[in-house]
C-alpha cells in the first residue's frame, strides 16, 4: 500500500503561477505598458538629461517583417532601454521608407495590377494604401516584439512633411553644386525598366561564352612594320558580354605592361599582353606562337583597328584599370557600355586627343536598337547568340569557351541587368568625396573596421545616380524652360516646391501645371523666359532614407543633429550608412551619426 507524503512536506506556498504562459499573458504585458504610457514615462523620468538619439533605419513597408528586421528592431530596442537606465534622455522614433521600387513591386505582384494601363494619380494612389497598409501591419507585429519607441508620431518617407524637408535636401546639394545631369553609364534593369543603385545591385553565378575577338590593325602610327605585314597584324580583345560588341569604339591597354607581337602558324599575328599569350593561344587552339617582338603598351597608344562588324574605326587608349587578371590585355571598350570605358574615352575627349563620344545600341527593354544595325529587336541573350555566329562567319573569332561567372541581378525582380548609358540625375560624388572621407575620422565605429570599410566604399565608388524612371517616389523638383531648353533649379523654385509638397503632398507634382507648382511671375533665369517644363524622373529611394536625418530627426528633435547613433546590418555600409553620410557632407559638411554600429544579418 502506497504512502501519500505530500501532506508530510512543507513547501513554500505562492500565487506565481507554475507556467510561464508567455503566449497568453505578454499581451497583458504590452497592454500594460501602453495604459500606463511606459515611454513616456522613461523620458519624464530622465528629462534634462543627455540626449541619446538612435536614428531608425526605415525598414521598406512592403510586407510582413522577417527574421532579420525584428533582430535589427529588437537590438535597438535593447541599447535604447540601456541607455534609458543609465540616466540618458533615449529617444527612439520608429521610421518607414514608402517609396519607389519595393513598394511598386510588392503591389503589382500582389494586386496583380497593370500599372502600365493605369493614370499615373491612380497608381500613387493604389501604392500610398499599400505602404500604409503594411505600415500599421509591421508597427503591430514590432510592437508585439515588446519594442518601446514613440510609436504615435513615427516618420514616413511619403508624409507631406518629410516630402517638402526632402526637398530642401536636394536644392542645397543643387545650390552647392552637386547635382546634375547627364548621359553616363548606369546599372540598368530591362525588366523594371529603371537606372538602379549600387545598392539594389545582387551577384549570382551566370553561364556565359567568353569570347577573344580579333580587331585587325588599320593605322599603326608607322611603328609595327618594321616587324611583320600589317594587313596580317590584330590587336585581340576578350569579352563576355558579346552584345556590347555593337558599342565598341576603343580598345584599351595598360602603358606599362610588356605586349608582344605574336605569330601564328597561319601566317596572322596578334597583339596582346606577354603573361596571357599562352592562355590565349590554349584557348584559341594555337599549338605554339612565335614571338616577334615585344614592346610596352605605352606604343601603341592612339592606333586604330577596323572593327570587325561595322565600317568604323576602334582607337587604341591606355588605362590603369587593364590588368593581367583575365583576357588578353587589350580590353574592348564600350563607353555606353562600363564606367572605366566612358571615363577613360571622356579623359581622352576632354583632352582633345580623340573624338570618340558613345553609342549606346541597347533600348531601355534590353533589346537591341537602330544603333545595333542588323541585331535590332534582338534580346540581349538572342544577339549573343546572333553576334557569335557573324564573327565566326567573318573570321574574327579567335577562339571562345564556356564559363561561370559572377553577374550582376536586381535585387528585386531578380533579372540580370545591363550597364548602359543613359540620361539620369547624378549626385557628384567626386566634388566632395575627400570631405566624405574625412568625416568618418569623426564617427566611433562599433566594429572599429567599419571606418576603413566606409572610407574605401566611398573612394572607390562612382558618382550616385539619383534618378530613377518610375511613378511612386518623390519628383526630381527641376524644370525646363521652354525656350532656353536649360534645367531650372534655384532657391526659390525649391521653396515654392516645398511649400506645395508640405501642403497636398508630392501627388500636386502630377495634378498641377509647372506654373502653378512656380513662385508667381516666375521666368528663366537664363533667358528671361515663362514657360516652363517639368521633370519626370523621381528619386532614388535612398536619397529619401538618406534624407532622413533631415527630414525627421531635426524636425522631431530640433538640435539633436548629429544622432547619436545609427545600427543597421553590415550591408548597409553601401545602403543607408553611406547615403546617408553623402547627403549630410554635401550639404553640411559633416556626418550625420556620431557613432555606427553594425551587425550581421539573416
Amino acid at each position: 500500500m502506497s504512502q501519500d507524503y505530500n501532506k508530510t512536506v512543507n513547501l513554500p506556498k505562492t500565487d506565481f503561477p507554475m507556467r510561464a504562459s508567455l503566449p497568453k499573458r505578454e499581451p497583458d504585458m504590452l497592454k500594460n505598458w501602453h495604459d500606463m504610457s511606459l515611454y513616456q514615462k522613461m523620458l519624464e523620468r530622465t528629462e534634462g538629461r543627455p540626449e541619446f538619439i538612435l536614428h531608425d533605419g526605415p525598414p521598406f513597408s512592403n510586407g510582413m517583417i522577417h527574421m532579420g528586421t525584428a533582430l535589427n528592431k529588437c537590438i535597438k530596442d535593447f541599447i535604447t532601454r540601456y541607455k534609458s537606465m543609465s540616466g540618458w534622455k533615449a529617444i527612439y522614433y520608429p521610421g518607414w521608407d514608402n517609396h519607389g521600387m519595393p513598394i511598386e513591386s510588392a503591389i503589382i505582384k500582389e494586386q496583380k495590377l497593370n500599372h502600365k494601363e493605369m493614370s499615373i494619380p491612380e497608381f500613387r494612389t493604389a501604392c500610398r494604401d499599400f505602404a500604409e497598409h503594411f505600415v500599421q501591419v509591421q508597427m503591430d507585429q514590432f510592437k508585439r516584439l515588446g519594442v518601446l519607441g514613440d510609436w504615435e508620431h513615427p516618420y514616413r518617407t511619403m508624409d507631406s512633411k518629410f516630402e517638402a524637408e526632402e526637398i530642401k535636401v536636394f536644392g542645397k546639394m543643387y545650390e552647392n553644386g552637386y547635382i546634375y545631369r547627364g548621359k553616363k553609364p548606369v546599372h540598368w534593369c530591362p525588366h523594371d525598366e529603371t537606372a538602379l543603385a549600387e545598392a539594389e545591385i545582387e551577384y549570382a553565378d551566370d553561364p556565359c561564352k567568353s569570347i577573344y575577338v580579333k580587331f585587325k590593325v588599320k593605322d599603326d602610327l608607322g611603328k609595327l612594320q618594321k616587324y611583320c605585314d600589317i594587313s596580317n597584324l590584330y590587336f585581340v580583345i576578350w569579352t563576355t558580354t558579346t552584345w556590347t560588341l555593337p558599342g565598341n569604339l576603343a580598345i584599351c591597354l595598360n602603358a606599362d605592361l610588356d605586349y608582344v607581337l605574336a605569330k601564328a602558324p597561319s601566317g596572322e599575328v596578334y597583339i596582346l599582353a606577354k603573361k596571357l599569350m599562352e592562355s590565349v593561344a590554349k584557348v584559341a587552339g594555337i599549338p605554339e606562337l612565335e614571338v616577334l617582338a615585344e614592346m610596352k603598351g605605352s606604343q601603341f597608344e592612339l592606333m586604330t583597328a577596323a572593327h570587325p562588324l561595322y565600317d568604323r574605326d576602334s582607337i587604341v587608349l591606355l588605362g590603369d584599370h587593364v590588368t593581367l587578371d583575365a583576357g588578353t590585355g587589350c580590353v574592348h571598350t564600350a563607353p555606353g557600355h562600363g564606367h572605366e570605358d566612358y571615363e577613360i574615352c571622356r579623359q581622352y575627349d576632354a583632352a582633345g586627343k580623340t573624338n570618340i563620344g558613345l553609342i549606346v545600341p541597347v533600348d531601355d527593354r534590353g533589346r537591341m536598337n537602330d544603333l545595333s544595325g542588323k541585331y535590332r529587336g534582338l534580346t540581349t541573350d538572342e544577339a549573343n547568340a546572333a553576334i557569335y555566329e557573324d564573327l565566326v562567319a567573318c573570321g574574327a573569332l579567335l577562339g571562345a569557351e564556356d564559363i561561370i561567372h559572377q553577374y550582376a541581378h536586381c535585387w528585386r525582380c531578380k533579372s540580370p541587368i545591363l550597364y548602359r548609358a543613359t540620361d539620369q540625375w547624378f549626385c557628384s560624388v567626386d566634388a566632395f568625396k575627400d570631405e566624405a572621407c574625412r568625416a568618418c575620422d569623426d564617427v566611433e565605429w562599433f566594429p572599429e573596421w567599419g571606418h576603413d570599410r566606409m572610407i574605401s566604399m566611398v573612394k572607390e565608388r562612382s558618382d550616385w545616380c539619383i534618378s530613377r524612371q518610375r511613378r511612386w517616389g518623390l519628383p526630381i523638383p527641376v524644370f525646363y524652360c521652354a525656350d532656353c531648353k536649360k534645367p531650372v533649379c534655384t532657391p526659390e523654385t525649391i521653396e515654392s516646391v516645398s511649400r506645395i509638397f508640405k501642403k497636398d503632398g508630392s501627388n500636386a507634382w502630377f495634378d498641377l501645371e509647372a506654373k502653378a507648382l512656380l513662385p508667381e511671375g516666375y521666368v528663366c533665369p537664363f533667358c528671361g523666359g515663362s514657360h516652363f517644363t517639368k521633370e519626370g524622373d523621381t528619386l532614388d529611394g535612398w536619397f529619401d532614407s538618406g534624407s532622413t536625418h533631415f527630414a525627421s530627426m531635426e524636425l522631431d528633435s530640433p538640435g539633436a543633429w548629429p544622432a547619436s547613433m545609427y545600427l543597421e546590418g553590415y550591408d548597409q555600409f553601401r545602403g543607408w550608412f553611406q547615403s546617408s553620410l553623402l547627403t549630410a557632407v554635401a550639404t553640411k559638411g559633416a556626418a550625420p551619426y556620431k557613432a555606427v554600429l553594425t551587425h550581421g544579418w539573416t
